[in-house]
């Protein structure tokens, strides 16, 4: 095992390195930055405006309040932190431009990204080739961790990811297909990374759990699609005894407003992994009851003093619960004031070396804890189930958790398919 200090050194050297062949490749100079003696600079990619601004919202919301604690108790050794937040529109080209904005001209130590998953592979390559560190807070594409090909020694994962919770899904699902006699399964998912991700992930899993689960058709909207109809006239058209969707946010409450419409959800088992989440299920019409969603965030479960309190301090501050973005962003900044302070520096190297393996005390945690998971970067252990939903308070009953030992069989397994490991 290398020592602490030859591993620090071989850090530098290789930091070096990848920032000299940064300067000649993307135009990064040689120099990335230098630590500032008056702040911490925290560059933050999201998206504030659009159908889903809510993400960069509240992702915003749960950074700040941390942020605000650290720098009320003297931050480090009088060095605050400093937020810099840009709307990047969910456009990847833009998510790039603003993080080399972020790393050229404002000198961040650390690029703290709230995109979602399409733009989060720019960010990732751009963090990965300057050497600054990043935290992904909310993009679920299974791969941005799980591929070592595109893996970066100073990025790490706060956000649950697909495969994750497509083992949850389906382990659920097939005890509702027993329970219920479902048989024939369709998807309505967005058309993207993530989406198709989730799809073939939840089959995969759920043919392996229940072999008679018979997948009829798939529906694939654009994201930020405006009309349904042409999908949902497809699910009727296929009458499949459930459907499966990651559709998510406002596009996941325009589908259920549409759908009820048509009576979809009448004769048909609807499971939404990323349903129970309250800016979703408050801005749908008329909730339906007896829906299946995922649990995204809400304070009913973990049903534990500190995820209540949780709730009630972001309720009370910003007049609204948090969602599933703001608990993955609250966890990420969680962990990153204790790795600088458990190292007194900014530097990316240092970072990374504290947060590979860092247990922490969570809310959002299945023990009450959350693990970095020091092969990948990812976090793991945070708290998984499933439910049907009622349309008040609180959204979301008979809450069945998923067993994490579970989620680790079937991952393990994923990742030797696609040849991961």
């Amino acid at each position: 095992m290398t020592s602490s200090h030859d591993g620090i050194s071989r850090r530098s050297v290789l930091k070096g390195a990848s920032a000299a062949a940064a300067a000649a490749t993307f135009g990064f100079p040689a120099i990335v930055r230098a630590q500032s003696a008056t702040s911490i600079k925290l560059g933050i990619p999201t998206i504030l405006s659009g159908r889903v601004a809510q993400l960069g919202i509240s992702s915003t919301n749960a950074v700040k309040m941390a942020v605000d604690e650290f720098n009320a108790a003297g931050g480090l050794d009088g060095r605050m932190i400093e937020l810099l937040i840009r709307d990047t529109k969910a456009k990847p080209e833009e998510a790039a431009r603003v993080v080399r904005d972020f790393i050229n001209s404002e000198g961040v130590d650390v690029v703290f990204n709230c995109e979602a998953s399409s733009a989060s592979f720019a960010v990732q390559e751009v963090v990965r080739e300057a050497g600054t560190f990043c935290t992904h807070c909310c993009s679920e594409t299974s791969s941005l961790s799980a591929d070592p090909a595109i893996h970066s020694e100073n990025s790490f994962r706060f956000a649950r990811q697909g495969i994750h919770d497509a083992v949850a899904s389906a382990t659920y699902a097939a005890e509702m297909g027993k329970k219920k006699g479902i048989k024939k399964w369709m998807a309505v998912s967005p058309d993207y990374a993530y989406g198709r991700d989730s799809v073939e992930q939840f089959f995969n899993v759920l043919q392996q759990v229940d072999p008679e689960a018979e997948i009829v058709g798939y529906g694939w909207p654009k994201l930020f699609e405006p009309d349904y109809t042409q999908i949902i006239t497809q699910v009727l058209q296929k009458q499949p005894d459930a459907v499966y969707s990651a559709l998510w946010g406002g596009d996941l409450v325009s589908f259920i407003d549409q759908g009820a419409l048509y009576g979809l959800f009448s004769g048909i088992e609807f499971f939404g992994i990323n349903l129970a989440d309250y800016t979703t299920m408050s801005a749908v019409r008329e909730l339906p009851e007896g829906l299946h969603s995922g649990t995204r965030y809400i304070a009913a479960f973990p049903d534990t003093e500190a995820n209540h309190a949780f709730d009630a301090a972001y309720h009370e501050r910003w007049g609204d619960h948090p969602t599933n973005w703001a608990w993955q962003s609250a966890a990420g900044i969680d962990f990153l004031i204790a790795a600088i302070k458990e190292t007194g520096s900014t530097d990316s190297g240092a970072l990374a070396e504290a947060m590979r393996g860092m247990k922490r005390p969570s809310p959002f945690g299945a023990d009450g804890t959350l693990t970095m998971r020091a092969e990948d970067q990812t976090v793991v252990n945070y708290a998984l189930g499933w439910g049907t939903t009622v349309p008040k308070e609180p959204f979301l009953i008979d809450i069945a958790s998923t067993d994490w030992s579970t989620v680790y069989e079937f991952e393990t397994a994923w990742k030797k398919s696609q040849g991961y490991i």
